[in-house]
């Protein structure tokens, strides 16, 4: 199989490059991402609408990754309880090579084909959960063998890759292709295959969220008061709820702890 993710850039001699030539030509491929996210709408809209009616029920979502992409789905896992408020275990970002592979590389741990799924297991997993493999090259060991495991025992799957034919792209019940061509860099998929994982994330995320009622209008009235301008969002948005003054909207949140609560006090 030919991976695009693989295939030589359409560059050449980028060390002769002026630093303008470099950024510009960089940001003309970045034009590609959206495109190929755009396209994969369709696939993105049934996955969430599945994963949807499983975390209605309680279940979690996993992501699961190796390297760039395990660091992507880390770090979109770890901003959810911040920003909408819910438990740390409801969106939950594994890493091959564990935590300490968010910083720095851990050799081979990638090509280990049952990691993925011990590691859903010590976290007991369920048929309740769902658990979404991202891999660029769509062939990482620990997270084909985790996805395949996972559909022997009925877990709805997902997988995010840059390869079509690869098997991240046959593995899961729902596989989103984003094919945005050769990297800028050959072969260094943190560029456009990392933008494209990351804006897909984000839209997953997101939109799960907003699901099971996390978002109120378009603010985030769940969110965590974790700094002053935290305190001070929440109490704007409680301010324009109620239409009451500034100092009214900062009691009420200061007294209930949150902006659902400071809200539903006077509704």
């Amino acid at each position: 199989m030919e991976r695009i993710t693989e295939s030589s850039s359409i560059y050449n001699d980028l060390e002769k490059m002026t630093v303008l030539e470099l950024l510009q030509n960089i940001n003309r491929e970045d034009h590609k991402v959206a495109q190929a996210v755009r396209e994969c709408i369709p696939e993105i809209e049934a996955f969430v609408k599945a994963c949807a009616k499983k975390m209605r029920k309680g279940g979690r979502l996993f992501y699961l990754g190796a390297g760039t992409s395990g660091r992507l789905g880390v770090v979109d896992a770890s901003e959810c309880p911040p920003t909408f408020g819910v438990s740390e275990n409801v969106i939950v970002g594994l890493i091959a090579g564990g935590d300490k592979a968010i910083r720095r590389a851990v050799e081979f741990a990638e090509d280990d084909k049952k990691q993925g799924w011990n590691d859903l297991m010590d976290a007991e997993i369920t048929d309740l959960d769902t658990v979404v493999g991202i891999a660029a090259s769509g062939t990482t060991p620990y997270v084909i063998g985790a996805l395949r495991a996972c559909k022997d025992n009925n877990i709805l799957t997902a997988g995010i890759t840059c390869n079509p034919g690869s098997p991240l792209s046959i593995v899961p019940d729902h596989p989103i292709v984003l094919v945005v061509g050769p990297e800028f860099v050959t072969g260094s998929t943190r560029m456009k295959s990392g933008t494209a994982q990351k804006l897909v994330l984000n839209m997953i995320s997101t939109s799960l969220m907003i699901q099971l009622g996390h978002v109120k209008g378009n603010k985030m009235i769940d969110m965590q008061l974790s700094n002053d301008k935290l305190v001070d969002r929440g109490t704007k948005m409680v301010q324009s709820r109620l239409e009451c003054t500034y100092e009214e909207a900062e009691v009420l949140l200061k007294k209930h702890g949150s902006v659902r609560k400071a809200i539903e006090s006077k509704v």
